[in-house]
């Protein structure tokens, strides 16, 4: 990968992002941020299969899902995506379902669940995405009698934004970056949601952007960048394993979607009117029965920090989700709960794993699987992992502005 390879996002806004992407302004009660969630000390992610959204306290696998009427209802159905390298041209869908896509379908540029709703300008398919952790319940808005956020959201999705983008362009610390930062803003009344998330789309790509791991200077023509074992690994992931027939390419995705039979556990992506509890994936964005538990390619680089793995997080450890695309059915069948992350909730723990006991939905899961086994011995699995570390990054992955030890709202940052 190069430079060329990546949007160009402006410095300014990258820092007015990196300062909002901390803030937990943005949120309906204001105590979640979107690094709560895709934290640089966490790999980007929360560390967790199912993460703790808005009501809970503190990061990573110490967070915990709050006491009271503020306490949780339900685990955010799906694991928290890694942000590296999402400024690359090439992407052009995202999220688990790949709900959010370039497209001319409503005449906004994308195909999203804000139809056409979407607001006008947006600089990325990444300014895009922001949009919408903003508008759900259980990640950031909160209850609708909690808060004016929450309740719009249930008016209509658009509501939603210009109560944030007013919470923000009355902060004066805000208002002078954002007109010092956008040509199209002279005033702190001209702030939009536009904006903030092209903003923050800015600080994610300049954050997250990361192409100087040891493959990468492998490619660039260090013969010695790789190990021995690394580059028995590559040679694995690119031949006998067949890894690269879905995680190819610049990013090591082909950013299209595939069923791998991970078991289903937590509340679920549920559709409207499904009257039961699972996951079905792309096609619950597509309505294509072709779709059902397929989901979105995950890319590699720095793969190793990004755990737990799979759209819902189904193995906390990297080489247990190496060894279930070896046979995902007999994986699926061998299971065990402890493989998942899950932060003790006394009111939900019934309830966690109900789903993966429905036998009926069990056999619908285990009917889809895209990928057929491959026979590894250990260690050829103990390669494979070792090549998958060599996409780690080096300097990249410190961090470029990095957080910020206060936010101009005044509210806490997630730390």
């Amino acid at each position: 990968m190069q430079e060329d390879d990546f949007i160009a996002f402006d410095l300014d806004q990258a820092k007015i992002g990196q300062l909002l992407f901390f803030d937990p302004i943005l949120s309906g009660n204001q105590n979640i941020a979107c690094a709560t969630c895709h934290h640089p000390d966490l790999g980007s992610g929360d560390g967790l299969s199912l993460g703790i959204g808005e009501g809970g306290d503190g990061l990573g696998r110490d967070r915990t899902p709050g006491m009271g009427d503020a306490k949780i209802v339900k685990r955010i159905p799906r694991n928290a995506p890694a942000l590296w390298n999402l400024g690359a041209k090439e992407i052009d869908v995202l999220f688990h379902d790949g709900r959010l896509s370039v497209s001319d379908i409503y005449d906004t540029g994308f195909d999203s669940p804000a139809q056409e709703w979407l607001p006008s300008g947006l600089n990325s398919i990444l300014a895009a995405q922001a949009l919408f952790p903003m508008t759900a319940e259980f990640e950031m808005a909160g209850n609708p009698k909690e808060n004016q956020i929450a309740g719009a959201v249930y008016d209509r999705i658009d509501n939603v934004w210009p109560i944030v983008a007013k919470r923000v362009r009355i902060i004066p610390g805000y208002a002078d970056m954002f007109v010092a930062a956008f040509d199209d803003v002279d005033q702190a009344l001209d702030i939009n949601i536009t904006h903030i998330v092209n903003a923050l789309a800015a600080f994610e790509a300049h954050e997250f952007t990361s192409y100087d791991s040891p493959f990468d200077a492998y490619l660039n023509g260090d013969d010695e960048a790789l190990d021995t074992d690394q580059k028995a690994g590559m040679d694995l992931f690119y031949g006998k394993a067949e890894c690269s027939s879905c995680h190819s390419g610049k990013l090591l995705s082909d950013h299209k979607f595939h069923a791998l039979m991970l078991p289903h556990f937590g509340p679920g992506k549920t559709r409207q009117w499904d009257p039961v509890v699972r996951d079905v994936g792309r096609m619950g964005a597509s309505d294509r029965i072709e779709d059902a538990y397929r989901f979105r390619t995950p890319a590699l680089r720095n793969v190793a920090l990004t755990g737990p793995y799979g759209h819902n997080g189904a193995y906390g450890a990297l080489e247990a989700m190496v060894r279930h695309h070896l046979n995902p059915r007999a994986a699926f069948e061998a299971w065990d709960k402890q493989n998942a992350v899950l932060p003790d909730v006394p009111w939900l723990s019934k309830a966690d794993f109900r789903p993966f006991d429905d036998t009926r939905e069990r056999a619908r899961l285990a009917a889809r699987a895209d990928i057929d086994p491959v026979s590894l011995s250990d260690t050829e699995v103990s390669q494979i992992v070792a090549f998958l570390h060599a996409l780690t990054g080096t300097e990249s992955i410190k961090g470029r502005l990095g957080v910020p030890d206060k936010v101009p709202s005044g509210l806490e940052v997630p730390k």
